[in-house]
């Protein structure tokens, strides 16, 4: 199961835990038209994974702005930390995910490219502070997403080893990072990703629209990277790409493989699925 194993959970903020990107490609045009200029229609996609200094520093030097990065930081906090205190919420299920790995003794973070100002504000609104042990944004480590700098560091934070971290994250830098990281990760479906959906798929381990589904175990499992510990005849609901999968038991040399078959063909699996099926990968 995804959880299995699973010491920690680290989120990423913006778009994986709350719904805020709506609210950039406003703050984006108005920031811009205030100088006279235009917002690119591949800004959003340039800076992605960039830490908040980073952006500012990009920023500054695609527009020849005169502000210092500095400066430019202290103006986006304050054109989005009213939106980010009373207009953003929570991704759908997000809040039950949190309570439900509380109540397993699960660590929790964020390791998020935006501000901390910003991560304060919204988390002081939804009380993510009564979940969330830990977090850090990308301004504090090295580099920004897709180096694995933010998720390590939170994990070191955390206490967590990276093989027992778990990611969730909704854009394909980000997926990265996690996975640059040796973690698991599960994509996290959004409206102001849609049209990644094919990249993100083919980076996560895992996808999601709604948390409630981690719960319920109806969420997709896209890389089946070992055999997982299953009964022959068993139904595997989770799904292969959405796909619902069956349990079987073949002769393999002189062992058993547990697989699961997904439209009567087994899927291949590495050799080491011969031992004793591994259920920490799913």
């Amino acid at each position: 199961m995804m959880l299995e194993n699973v010491q920690s959970v680290i989120f990423d903020l913006d778009g994986t835990l709350v719904d805020s990107m709506w609210l950039w490609h406003d703050i984006d045009v108005e920031f811009l038209e205030e100088r006279g200029l235009t917002l690119p229609e591949t800004y959003q996609h340039d800076i992605e994974g960039m830490s908040f200094t980073e952006t500012a520093v990009y920023t500054r030097e695609l527009f020849h702005l005169k502000e210092s990065v500095e400066e430019l930081k202290a103006i986006w906090n304050r054109m989005a930390v009213e939106k980010y205190s009373y207009e953003v919420n929570f991704k759908p299920g997000a809040k039950e995910f949190l309570k439900h790995c509380r109540q397993q003794d699960i660590l929790l973070g964020i390791a998020t490219s935006n501000s901390r100002e910003l991560v304060e504000a919204v988390a002081s609104a939804l009380h993510l502070w009564d979940y969330i042990q830990e977090v850090v944004t990308a301004c504090e480590v090295p580099k920004g997403k897709p180096a694995p700098d933010v998720y390590l560091e939170a994990a070191r934070r955390l206490g967590a080893t990276p093989e027992n971290c778990l990611v969730f994250e909704d854009v394909p830098m980000g997926i990265q990072a996690g996975k640059n990281a040796g973690m698991r990760v599960c994509a996290v479906e959004d409206l102001f990703s849609a049209e990644q959906i094919q990249e993100k798929r083919k980076l996560a381990d895992y996808y999601i629209s709604d948390y409630q589904q981690v719960l319920d175990h109806t969420y997709e499992i896209i890389h089946l990277r070992r055999a997982t510990a299953c009964v022959p005849g068993q139904q595997w609901k989770y799904g292969f790409h959405g796909k619902p999968l069956q349990c079987v038991q073949t002769a393999a040399g002189s062992g058993l493989l547990y697989a699961w078959r997904r439209h009567g063909k087994t899927p291949r699996l590495r050799s080491h699925s011969l031992r004793k099926p591994d259920s920490s990968n799913l």
